[in-house]
């Protein structure tokens, strides 16, 4: 494990951030070993040298413990952005538990991005958490068969897994859904998957499904995609080239469909898909209560 220098690792405050409402960002690891075909945090522009190795950042618990004690606001932290903070060092290293911990201490909230299981290890301090202040986990599922999440997402926990720890997590009273993105045109974008993925979330108890009919692609992790799915699926790289070209943002040539079928599952089921209906919900109560406490 190779441990590399940070000054900090708590961002500064975001009053409104529209992105699950977080108002500040948590990266303990540097890179990822998921081994995601489609992460974007491959991109050239994140500037992230060997990406497939995880690195930790030096005395992080310090430094978080040194963050927060200076932040003025309260406010939900996120983390899970650029790296998974529950990749398979985290089981021994401890260091986002470690986080957790500190964050309880000092009275924020969390808001969790993540495609490992091993979140569910974490309920009792989350259940602390949550006690005094905002609590979102969002486990990445992008396929309801586990066969197929092997190919597109060969190091993490296969879908079951994911599906297991949101019922855990579900079942413990914590706030957990899913971030159903993405969505890789040509290979995941059919109405069996999207119904699938819906019907296994109401069965283990997700409060929201947050979803991207697409993927983005860019330079560097362009290549990367290519090279990948030429390998897992002949004859797909040519249907992205004809369909996309350059492009950034590729969307499924279905997505108006599958959004459709979508929406129609998860108001049958009672499940949150917009993002301002899941911020309100998992947020409920926490701003009165900071209000009655000044």
């Amino acid at each position: 494990m190779e441990y590399i220098p940070a000054k900090t690792i708590i961002s500064g405050y975001a009053e409104n951030n529209n992105w699950f409402g977080n108002n500040y960002n948590m990266n303990i690891y540097k890179g990822c070993n998921h081994g995601c075909i489609y992460c974007d945090s491959r991109s050239d522009c994140y500037r992230i040298d060997s990406f497939d190795e995880v690195r930790v950042k030096e005395n992080a618990l310090n430094l978080i413990y040194r963050d927060l004690k200076s932040k003025r606001k309260k406010g939900v932290i996120g983390t899970g952005a650029m790296s998974d903070p529950y990749n398979p060092f985290e089981e021994q290293l401890e260091l986002t538990r470690g986080a957790l911990e500190i964050i309880n201490q000092f009275g924020f909230g969390i808001s969790i991005a993540t495609k490992s299981d091993l979140a569910a290890r974490d309920i009792d301090i989350l259940q602390k958490i949550q006690k005094h202040s905002p609590v979102l986990v969002k486990i990445t599922v992008t396929s309801c068969d586990d066969g197929l999440a092997e190919k597109v997402e060969p190091n993490a926990p296969v879908s079951s897994r994911r599906f297991a720890a949101i019922k855990k997590l579900s079942g413990s009273g914590i706030f957990a859904g899913i971030l159903m993105m993405p969505i890789l045109p040509f290979i995941e974008d059919t109405e069996e998957n999207i119904t699938g993925i819906v019907r296994l979330a109401h069965e283990n108890g997700a409060r929201f499904i947050y979803p991207a009919f697409g993927v983005t692609l860019r330079m560097n992790q362009r290549e990367w995609f290519y090279s990948k799915i030429d390998e897992l699926f002949p004859k797909k790289k040519e249907l992205y080239i004809k369909e996309f070209g350059d492009s950034y943002g590729c969307h499924s040539p279905k997505a108006k469909q599958l959004k459709a079928v979508f929406k129609e599952e998860c108001r049958r089921y009672g499940i949150l898909y917009k993002m301002e209906d899941i911020i309100t919900a998992y947020k409920k109560g926490y701003y009165d209560r900071q209000l009655s406490l000044l």
